[in-house]
């Protein structure tokens, strides 16, 4: 028994909740541990899919257990939203979910923060999905964010909730924007919080219990490596560490209780949102990529930027997170391409270079070296097993698993549970 990591390896969007689900079939507990509703995880289950925010993926397997974690902003009206459309169409939540007493709560104060914040900033915007995120992240290293334990002490979150909203109301006054109508938020909040007040616990427990007892225990990340507010292509990240250590410090369980880290790469490389993105495509092959591969975020809408796989930024990333096995997903979106590109280097200032800078100008300005590889010209979308792939697509795999010094362990070549098999 083992518990393991899984971990976006690029820019987020990389088919994360895909192979969660996929390794949720063996897996007992699933603890999402950082991030917002800011985040979406698609799941394709038979012939329904479902777009998940806050609850981890397992919710769609009958038998785990899903955490919300320490480390998790939490806007308690949209989870309960998301509970009642998952109800609704028949994933049974009771005894199933619990909600971290130590998670900070987003609020509409935060959202309509997030808002002005990021108006003020023109043309130097981060392309926040302005649901308050940031702004609640702030406020927990400020101390005066409110924590899920108060969900169930409703005269006490009340009294805090009116304190804090007051509080921003009048930095909105001060910036002349317009204030909340605190009285019609709370009655918006507090059946929030009596609906969420039962799935409210101490989560560390139940994550060290079942780790003891020799349970699986899968973490689950949102976003993607290069998004970490730390490592990641700084000031265009999320307000959270995205990468593996984040999964002790957001979920509870000691570093030498991990046992594997997995990491999601798609075949090629894909961004929401600004910052750099050195392989972007802003031409025909890059807008075949995104009608090929759905690529429109799961949250926003937004379409993704997209580009060739970048082995740099990947191994980079492989490096920093430990990974153990990685997962390539969207092998199925490269079928039809008679050579793929792969950027193996960079040049900065007139000079060859093979390791990620870490200051985001020096990303601006770096320009991708390719190597350029032949594709296998074949449908894998009926391809259920590593052996039946295509000669050419089994050398695509080793090629990239070579340049990031790492295992291939998951392929995915369409949406589907079925679609997706693990190498020996």
């Amino acid at each position: 028994m083992s518990n393991t990591v899984l971990v976006g390896l690029q820019w987020g969007d990389e088919g994360k909740g895909k192979i969660i689900d996929f390794l949720t079939e063996t897996s007992d507990v699933v603890v999402r541990f950082q991030g917002g509703n800011n985040a979406g995880h698609t799941v394709e289950v038979g012939d329904e899919k479902f777009v998940l925010h806050l609850v981890p993926s397992g919710i769609l397997r009958p038998e785990a257990v899903c955490v919300i974690g320490n480390g998790v902003v939490v806007n308690p009206v949209s989870l309960c939203e998301e509970i009642e459309g998952l109800r609704a169409r028949g994933i049974d939540v009771e005894g199933r979910l619990e909600v971290s007493t130590r998670c900070q709560l987003i609020f509409e104060y935060h959202c309509l923060q997030d808002q002005v914040f990021e108006g003020k900033l023109g043309d130097s915007k981060i392309g926040t999905t302005k649901r308050g995120i940031g702004p609640a992240y702030a406020d927990k290293v400020n101390r005066v964010g409110l924590r899920g334990a108060l969900l169930c002490k409703p005269a006490l979150l009340e009294e805090r909730f009116r304190k804090q909203a007051a509080f921003y109301n009048a930095i909105f006054q001060e910036a002349g924007e317009p204030v909340m109508d605190i009285d019609a938020e709370w009655e918006k909040v507090r059946p929030a919080a009596e609906m969420l007040a039962p799935f409210v616990k101490d989560t560390v427990l139940t994550v060290n219990r079942a780790a003891k007892a020799g349970k699986e225990v899968l973490f689950e990340g949102a976003q993607g490596m290069w998004l970490d507010v730390d490592f990641g292509t700084y000031p265009f990240v999320t307000s959270s560490n995205t990468t593996s250590g984040a999964a002790c410090t957001g979920g509870g369980l000691a570093p030498c209780r991990i046992d594997h880290v997995v990491g999601v790469a798609k075949a090629y490389t894909t961004r929401v949102g600004r910052g750099p993105f050195p392989t972007e495509l802003d031409d025909e092959t890059g807008e075949f990529l995104r009608s090929e591969g759905g690529e429109y975020g799961a949250t926003t809408g937004r379409p993704r930027r997209c580009g060739w796989f970048d082995a740099v930024a990947t191994r980079y990333s492989a490096m920093l997170n430990g990974v153990t096995g990685i997962a390539f997903t969207k092998m199925d979106v490269l079928d039809s391409f008679e050579t793929i590109k792969v950027c193996t280097a960079y040049e900065l200032d007139g000079k060859t270079i093979t390791d990620m800078p870490s200051d985001n100008d020096d990303i601006e300005r770096v320009k991708p070296i390719y190597e350029e590889v032949p594709g296998w010209q074949e449908s894998t979308e009926g391809i259920r097993d590593y052996d039946d792939l295509p000669v050419r697509a089994k050398e695509y795999l080793t090629y990239l698993s070579d340049l990031l010094e790492a295992k291939p362990s998951i392929i995915s070549v369409g949406p589907r549970r079925s679609q997706t098999f693990v190498l020996s």
